[in-house]
């Protein structure tokens, strides 16, 4: 059938770093954000005739052919570029394409013509294969991106030789000559990137992570099943000896699947029915002791805690002789918010897994100071008219309302909350809900400034409904930033940003719930536009 996932041969079509050297080469997709421009500089680095086809301009695509331009290691002899455009014999006279994950292969002409298709993920993964690497792989819906890098973060802290890569923009060709099997990996997959992986058998994890799903990229897939389809190939081959951790908590599995399987209450309890490998899960809860994982806990204190609760063979040495069975394997952390909490809770689990002692990992994971462009504290602006101090949060990654909505929650106070902008085809009730407080939010936004988009579009609507005030939309960053300042150095604010002379900044956070098409590149170019314009705009 023409919508069906399209299956590749099983593994890769290099067998070996030399195979490489005289082959022609065509990448797809040069791209801002390193991944096409590391293809380049790995198959020039080892030998191949490389064309780069791209349907942006040169002009856009400036910065990266600048930088390839400037690596005087790379024999540019063998480089060319097709810009603007994609031409069919590009594809058709290739040895191999070089696909973006972001391309469709159903009803694409260009790379039908292929004679054979990898991505850097999929070569990585060969050879890591071979070398018999140890993977950690995180896909999910919101997450990932900070679960992946605390749980690298807490690898290196802890003395390991470790990698990160995927989609957090680093090419993991662009370490593939330092890997052995004592040098763990951690991969952020996308649902795109694990789609290309389909038939491969490439991926065997020693621990996936799957974190929260909820509806997303239904632009896309246009159905919950078909995205999760993709998701499922996180953990498609591995075995017992291998863990999938995945959510022990309720969403909408039953509302969202259009065919659950009887028994399943959550996407979790439906990955933990097919996987084969050793489930583990996660919780914001106090899990039952009929299940091993890790969850939270309140302390007498008020801070709220991490504890893993694993089989005899898992613990600690230091469990094994106390005979304690739950253990304390996150502290007091640097980084807001409970989405951060459970998101440092999944890395604490997999870093023990790794053989890191409880202790220690709690100590690793409250230094950590997160992510840009993830509730990223990156300025504080003192108002003209007193003393009031205000923070400003880039939370630009979040690209889903759920995200959105989960920010407004994550500071135990009252927010200014940015948000708005294009649609994916996702539902703004949950954001809605949140601000309106029918859902039982106990924090509120004094105020909602709004970007124009599609998406806003949706959440206007919704907003209207409830009479919930707002600001907006406006057409540009520029336009809404001075009308924020002009309205938090106003007098009449004071009483509703926060007293003068508190000792705890009053949160302004940009939480876009939407993707960035149109107005930004990418998610990660709104995030820096706005750090740049607010720095400029309350200076």
């Amino acid at each position: 059938m023409a919508d069906e996932p399209h299956v590749y041969p099983q593994g890769c079509y290099f067998k070996s770093l030399e195979d490489i050297k005289g082959k022609h080469i065509t990448v797809m997709g040069l791209g801002l954000n390193g991944g096409g421009e590391a293809c380049v500089k790995f198959f020039l680095h080892h030998g191949a005739y490389v064309t780069v086809t791209d349907m942006k301009s040169r002009e856009e695509l400036m910065p990266t052919i600048l930088s390839l331009t400037n690596d005087v290691t790379l024999d540019r002899s063998k480089l060319k570029y097709v810009l603007g455009e994609h031409r069919l014999e590009d594809f058709a006279q290739a040895d191999c394409v070089i696909k973006n994950p972001g391309v469709k292969y159903e009803g694409n002409s260009y790379l039908a013509a292929a004679k054979a298709i990898e991505t850097d993920l999929s070569i990585f993964l060969h050879f890591a294969l071979e070398k018999r690497t140890p993977i950690i792989a995180i896909t999910g819906s919101k997450g990932k991106s900070s679960t992946a890098s605390s749980i690298y973060y807490g690898l290196q802290k802890s003395g390991f030789t470790a990698y990160l890569g995927g989609n957090i923009t680093v090419s993991p060709l662009s370490f593939l000559e330092n890997i052995d099997g004592t040098t763990p990996v951690v991969l952020e997959l996308s649902s795109w990137q694990l789609r290309d992986l389909r038939g491969r058998k490439v991926l065997k994890p020693k621990i996936a992570i799957i974190t929260k799903i909820v509806p997303d990229h239904q632009n896309w897939y246009h159905s919950m099943d078909r995205y999760v389809d993709d998701k499922k190939l996180i953990y498609e081959n591995q075995t017992a000896e291998d863990f999938t951790i995945i959510d022990a908590d309720p969403d909408n599995y039953k509302k969202e699947s259009e065919n659950p399987i009887k028994g399943c209450m959550s996407w979790g309890d439906y990955f933990a029915k097919e996987t084969k490998g050793t489930v583990l899960k996660y919780s914001q809860f106090v899990m039952k002791h009929d299940s091993f994982g890790a969850f939270l806990k309140k302390e007498r204190d008020g801070s709220i805690c991490g504890y893993s609760y694993l089989p005899e063979n898992l613990r600690s040495r230091h469990a094994q002789m106390r005979n304690i069975e739950e253990e304390k394997i996150m502290g007091n952390l640097l980084v807001p918010g409970s989405i951060m909490r459970i998101n440092l809770l999944k890395s604490a689990l997999a870093l023990q897994l790794l053989g890191i002692a409880p202790v220690q990992i709690a100590d690793v994971l409250g230094s950590w100071e997160g992510l840009a462009h993830r509730m990223e504290a990156f300025h504080t602006w003192k108002s003209p008219s007193d003393n009031r101090k205000i923070t400003f949060y880039n939370d630009s990654c979040a690209t889903v309302p759920e995200a959105a909505a989960a920010a407004t929650q994550a500071f135990k106070q009252d927010i200014v909350l940015i948000t708005g902008g294009t649609d994916k085809e996702l539902d703004f009730l949950p954001l809605a809900q949140t601000l309106s407080g029918e859902n039982g939010s106990k924090y509120h936004a004094k105020d909602i400034f709004l970007l124009e988009g599609t998406g806003t579009d949706k959440l206007t609507f919704l907003l209207d409904a409830r009479h919930i005030v707002y600001f907006g939309p406006y057409k540009s960053l520029d336009e809404l930033l001075n009308a924020l300042r002009e309205k938090l150095a106003s007098p009449a604010s004071r009483s509703v940003y926060g007293p003068v002379n508190s000792k705890v900044p009053f949160p302004v956070v940009f939480s876009p719930g939407c993707t960035s098409f149109g107005m930004f590149q990418n998610e990660f170019d709104r995030g820096d536009q706005f750090k740049k314009k607010v720095k400029q705009i309350f200076f």
